[in-house]
């Protein structure tokens, strides 16, 4: 009995679907087998809708943004030997100063560290005199204070929190600026991607491409796509079709003291670059460290490889 209770298990196990099987009832006439009670007979008509519905739901997929690939620029900073255009540099202060901070924030970058666009103590200790800082300690009376902003001092928010920021401009907070070119880039895919790591490459420039194209890249929306009120349509956004900030430059805006073209591509490719050295002020030192560290390593493996021949020379293999 021990020995036939596994066998009629295992039959058991074999029979139970082929039995359920057969009890099912069958198909009515003219309905396909799996499917659905009550559906319609399949017909040609209905294939045809069916590749209709799909062709219009190819049609309206959820686009990718953006609409528009930035273009890959040329920068002074870019490859293994790039370096920072100080005047470059100085400029896309100016237009920050006079333009973006209107709105924007720089809270990670202070004063003092305007001494490495090439200007003097004495220019930057004017330069930070300029604005109005509370200080973080209060006075005698325990009351807060303004004062002169000093070199170690951040840049000053020009909104004294995210909420009264984005009550003044229709509900939209706009982000901090000290290391957006670092957090914004679009995705090269594959097999880009793979080439920007090359050492005759090293492509890092998404940041300063992808500003310089959204603030380029204003146009008018095209009759098949619908905006929200209040946003403005650019093909380069990231996030969207439309963005609520309106094309914040235009042609002779900014004033340069260099004789710099005061146009809308100068401002853009300057306030780039400038907010690339905020987000990475020592990009151009990391890549001269790392061209030492290659040469080294390209060094040491060759002489490793020397002494390898050298020892194991008078050993038999």
């Amino acid at each position: 009995m021990r020995k036939l209770l596994p066998a009629l298990l295992a039959a058991g196990v074999v029979l139970t679907p082929v039995l359920g099987r057969a009890q099912e009832p069958a198909a009515p006439a003219g309905q396909v087998e799996g499917a659905a009670p009550g559906a319609a007979p399949e017909s040609g008509s209905g294939g045809e809708a069916a590749t209709g519905a799909e062709g219009e739901h190819a049609a309206s997929h959820t686009p990718h943004y953006p609409l528009k690939k930035p273009a890959e620029l040329s920068w002074s900073f870019a490859g293994p030997f790039g370096h920072w255009d100080l005047g470059q540099l100085q400029r896309g202060l100016k237009v920050y100063k006079e333009v973006c901070s209107n709105c924007h924030s720089m809270n990670l970058v202070s004063f003092r560290n305007f001494g490495a666009l090439g200007y003097s103590d004495e220019q930057v200790r004017a330069l930070a005199a300029e604005y109005q800082i509370t200080d973080p300690a209060p006075n005698a009376q325990g009351e807060m204070f303004q004062r002169p902003g000093i070199p170690s001092d951040r840049l000053p928010s020009p909104f004294p929190n995210p909420e009264a920021a984005a009550a003044a401009l229709g509900g939209a907070h706009p982000p901090d600026l000290s290391l957006i070119a670092k957090a914004r880039s679009v995705e090269r895919g594959f097999p880009r991607f793979l080439f920007d790591i090359l050492p005759w490459s090293q492509y890092a420039e998404g940041g300063p491409d992808y500003i310089h194209a959204l603030l380029t890249g204003y146009e008018d929306a095209p009759a098949d796509v619908t905006i929200q009120p209040g946003t403005y349509y650019n093909p380069h956004f990231i996030s969207g079709p439309a963005l609520a900030m309106a094309p914040p430059l235009s042609e002779g805006q900014v004033t340069y003291d260099d004789g710099a073209p005061q146009t809308l591509e100068q401002y853009s490719r300057d306030v780039s670059a400038f907010l690339m050295w905020a987000a990475e002020p020592h990009l151009v030192e990391r890549k001269a460290t790392g061209f030492v560290v290659m040469i080294f390593l390209i060094g040491f493996a060759i002489m490793l490889y020397l002494v390898k021949r050298r020892v194991w020379a008078d050993t038999p293999h």
